[in-house]
């Protein structure tokens, strides 16, 4: 697992509504959006919630920084986390970076390789509107990751690596965009050629060879290539700092101001290396977005001209106005409003002309935007272009994991399956289908089905398997996933064949089971209909076939295999709803869904719909507990928090009836609308729940004067009770 801080760059751009609204879309996927949970909020309502964390925000003007803490929790690829680990996780996570008691926002997304949780977390504390920044927020959640990991039972990650900046940034660029960088380009390529290199003129021959320039820059050393991008030589290897390189060859010699060499070869921004040929993909997508950055230019302009000409026609008819206005003769005070009113009219024309240039040119961008190499090979993938796919396959190979899952040996059909069109696809080329409320991902190599798979959904992966690999199929998984595949392939008559052979021998035990039993059920069906009854068969003479007598009396020769008409009805027209009323019902909507209008019956006495959420909610307090002696848990519960942090807090304890002798007063406090006294006890504080009364004449002592406790709890000085 691992557990990141996203912060914002500049923190006027941050948006507490903003991220809620990113994190609880669907963006258009079945299979994106998980549970979205809501902590320390009166709102139930995920929009409700996010306009009363603004609203705490707004309350402190004294802090200038970023007052929304991004977290995200990443697992495994293909690791699959009960919903009730997701919730002591997250809760325990955001407990051990201080934001127990602060409100905040989760939503699970499904729509990757890895399940992952975003947290929106507000950092000013609901009720001292103080601003909390973890420190060193890293270690610590290296340090909660990795018990976490031990106690769940989920895969062991390496907490510890950490690279610098740069290099990290070259690793995001690498491994989300695809994109090879140019640190990582010298340190495959150029690395060990700089590092044999024993003199300075050797070492810019080396550089000069592969396009690249050796440069001062502040107190260090960069590298840039012919384009002007640049990178710190210690950022490729510790050993090609300024410092330790001086140490090596002498001091530094810049190179010559003339080429000598002429390179071999240059680095260029291209995808990544990988098991398949790309670059004719890569030359349609340069075009592409050639194509793309023309269309938007020459849209751009047609705006900008469309909106000049709305703006000179508003202001012509303006002009016309007031030109006529004054020839209208009159004094001045009797054209003043006929102005003011065009004024106001233009004004009004003018701004519904600058919001449709807004609305248009919104349009306009997400229409032209830029994408990414991954993101256009997703895109090209998702509207079924198959060399697309392979090549986002070809980037990473997904990890080999111990799930719920269908392969087979030989992959006979690699197109789509069944018709059925893909919910999404990954950056590394799993196709996720939605099919019957449960999601099967297709990696290309085995059918991964999600934990809590309905019968349909196992039979619609069944299928897909037979499409995808033909009818011999292995099965991965737990014990109940083989056997309820197995269930499933014997009753919908499935021609598979299984690997696993005491797999295949339970699916024929099955099959030859519901086979008997079919028989059972048509030959006592056969029996029941084949004999006739007594009251309407008459037997004749002679061996004449019997005669049966209708209720109108018409003498017919019985049919073979014919049943009579009887006074209940045959079994499978039984137990129906036929004599039950036609009532109007109300579905309720689930977390996702909203009930609209047209989903209520109109039968019903009062048509229409009506929110349920709940504004606020009640406070919740141990049973058995006044007031007071919450608000003095709940302080004490800060207080050594923050202490297994690390801070240097002293030990809280809450005071106990009957306790008495000499202490020293520490001061009082606030909580919870209840008063709190904080007497000092050697190194522990003691926390004792006071009235209002006694917390003013507290307030008279000076932190550290002694005092005495009473046994009935009374605090007293100099002779006088406080």
């Amino acid at each position: 697992m691992i557990a990141k801080h996203t912060p914002m760059k500049v923190a006027r751009k941050s948006s507490f509504s903003e991220l809620v609204k990113y994190i609880t879309a669907d963006q258009g996927k079945a299979e994106r959006l998980g549970v979205v949970s809501i902590t320390n909020c009166h709102s139930t309502n995920a929009g409700w919630a996010a306009r009363e964390v603004c609203a705490t925000q707004a309350r402190n003007r004294r802090a200038e920084s970023d007052k929304t803490y991004h977290l995200l929790l990443s697992f495994a690829p293909g690791e699959a986390v009960a919903p009730e680990l997701l919730c002591d996780i997250e809760a325990r996570v955001c407990a051990a970076v201080g934001y127990a008691e602060h409100q905040r926002i989760s939503a699970v997304h499904h729509d990757t390789d890895a399940l992952h949780i975003h947290v929106a977390i507000n950092k000013i504390h609901p009720q001292r509107l103080t601003l909390h920044e973890p420190y060193r927020d890293y270690k610590t959640l290296a340090q909660i990751s990795a018990q976490l990991e031990v106690e769940h039972g989920l895969q062991r990650v390496n907490h510890g690596a950490r690279h610098q900046h740069a290099h990290n940034r070259a690793n995001a660029m690498e491994h989300a965009g695809g994109m090879e960088s140019l640190l990582g380009w010298i340190q495959r390529e150029c690395a060990e050629q700089i590092r044999r290199a024993k003199t300075w003129g050797a070492l810019h021959e080396v550089m000069q060879e592969n396009g690249l320039e050796l440069h001062e820059r502040g107190n260090g050393l960069v590298i840039t290539d012919r384009a002007g991008t640049m990178v710190k030589a210690s950022s490729v290897a510790r050993e090609l700092s300024k410092a330790k390189l001086e140490a090596k060859l002498g001091r530094f010699e810049p190179p010559p101001a003339e080429r000598e060499a002429v390179p071999t070869r240059t680095y260029e921004l291209r995808p990544m290396r990988s098991s398949i040929d790309t670059a004719r993909l890569y030359q349609e997508y340069k075009v592409s977005q050639e194509r793309s950055s023309i269309s938007r230019a020459s849209e751009w302009q047609r705006l900008r001209e469309q909106q000049k000409r709305s703006i000179e026609a508003v202001l012509r008819t303006s002009r016309l106005k007031r030109a006529a206005i004054r020839l209208m003769g009159g004094s001045s005070w009797s054209k003043k409003l006929p102005y003011r009113l065009n004024h106001k009219t233009i004004q009004a024309q003018l701004q519904k002309i600058y919001q449709q240039y807004r609305r248009d040119r919104q349009r306009m961008y997400e229409k032209y935007r830029r994408r990414a190499w991954c993101d256009w090979l997703q895109e090209k993938a998702t509207a079924g272009d198959s060399e697309a796919l392979t090549a986002l396959r070809a980037r990473q190979r997904a990890a080999s994991i111990s799930q719920d899952a269908l392969t087979g040996n030989a992959v006979q059909n690699g197109g789509p399956v069944l018709g059925v069109s893909a919910d999404s696809v990954t950056k590394t080329g799993t196709l996720i289908y939605r099919v019957f409320g449960t999601a099967i991902r297709d990696d290309g190599t085995r059918l991964q089905v999600s934990r809590g798979a309905t019968p349909g959904a196992l039979e619609a992966a069944l299928r897909m398997a037979t499409h995808r690999y033909g009818e011999r199929i292995s099965v991965a998984g737990t014990p109940q996933f083989k056997e309820r595949i197995a269930q499933i392939a014997a009753s919908a008559k499935l021609p598979i064949t299984f690997d696993d052979a005491a797999l295949n021998s339970c699916c024929q035990a099955l099959r030859s089971s519901s086979v008997n039993q079919e028989r059972d059920h048509d030959r006592q069906e056969h029996g029941r209909k084949d004999r006739p009854r007594a009251s309407d068969v008459r037997s004749t003479a002679g061996g004449r076939s019997p005669v049966r007598t209708t209720a109108a009396g018409a003498r017919r020769h019985a049919k073979p295999h014919i049943a009579s008409v009887g006074a209940a009805a045959p079994p499978e027209a039984q137990n129906r709803l036929r004599d039950l009323s036609q009532l109007g019902v109300v579905r309720i909507a689930s977390g996702s869904e909203v009930l609209l209008p047209r989903d209520v019956p109109g039968v019903l006495e009062h048509p229409g719909t009506e929110s349920d959420h709940a504004v606020r909610r009640g406070v919740y307090r141990p049973a058995g507990l006044t007031p007071g002696q919450a608000a003095a848990n709940q302080f004490i519960a800060e207080r050594e928090a923050k202490r297994l942090r690390g801070l240097d807090v002293a030990k809280h304890m809450r005071y106990s009836a009957g306790e008495a002798g000499a202490a020293s007063y520490a001061g009082t406090r606030r909580s919870e609308g209840q008063f709190l006294a904080l007497l000092k006890r050697g190194d522990a504080v003691t926390v004792m729940p006071i009235d209002e009364a006694t917390a003013r004449r507290l307030k008279r002592l000076t932190v550290g004067e002694p005092i005495v406790i009473k046994a009935k709890g009374a605090i007293k000085r100099r002779g006088r009770g406080r």
